[in-house]
């Protein structure tokens, strides 16, 4: 199945500490992280990849074009630079468009580390999102869903720290959905996803993985800890 990686983003909360790099490329170690995100989606299964991009974007082409004959060397890989930011709905839109993409597939974060989860929602009836439990579900939003796991309701970010589960970055889609797109700018987020579930078609796929998003200081360093570490315990 062929995975969509967002990675055209401005990064403009980690641009303190990497200011000349995208977030994607941002070094842990001396190992960008784009490079363990590869690893660890092949290890999960995936060999086709389709990476949308803006901002840096040269960096980024760069990066896979070097490893071509080395970590992509087995994989089909296809870019596309959005011409204006697109939000992440416009991103997958335009993806399609551009290049005939038909049937299901996966969109990830590129600055999004899940432990496990690719087959998870392979596995699971398009449309679906994955989804972790954290501690502090305010501060990204939490997703709500029934006993068969279809997702009710999505509440707002919060000051207020509580437990629940949150959006983890991951979805599979279909083509279909993008048929009507007008080109504008949209999220998937914020429009796509509040939409399917009122619809009562979006499933939630809760996954007891490891979970970071590295688009803050605090959690970068946190995962470049974690990494020094040899992953000895949980993020």
């Amino acid at each position: 199945m062929k995975l969509l990686v967002l990675a055209g983003g401005f990064g403009t909360r980690l641009q303190s500490v990497v200011s000349d790099l995208p977030k994607a490329l941002a070094p842990v170690g001396s190992v960008p992280f784009l490079r363990l995100q590869i690893e660890h989606w092949k290890t999960q299964g995936l060999r086709s990849f389709v990476f949308l991009l803006h901002h840096h974007a040269s960096q980024i082409i760069e990066f896979l074009q070097n490893e071509q004959g080395s970590l992509l060397k087995d994989c089909q890989v296809d870019w596309l630079i959005e011409p204006v930011p697109m939000g992440t709905g416009g991103a997958v839109a335009h993806a399609v468009e551009q290049l005939g993409i038909a049937g299901d597939f996966l969109v990830t974060n590129a600055d999004t580390w899940l432990g496990e989860g690719v087959m998870a929602v392979r596995q699971a009836s398009s449309p679906a999102m994955a989804v972790v439990h954290v501690e502090d579900a305010g501060r990204y939003g939490s997703v709500l869903f029934d006993n068969e796991g279809f997702v009710s309701a999505f509440r707002e970010k919060s000051a207020n720290a509580a437990s629940g589960w949150i959006n983890a970055g991951m979805c599979q889609l279909n083509a279909r959905l993008f048929i009507d797109w007008n080109h504008e700018p949209f999220s998937l987020e914020t429009v796509s996803f509040p939409v399917l579930a009122a619809n009562g078609t979006l499933k939630a796929v809760p996954l007891e993985v490891d979970f970071i998003d590295i688009g803050v200081p605090a959690d970068y360093f946190r995962f470049c800890r974690w990494l020094e570490s040899q992953k000895a315990s949980t993020l």
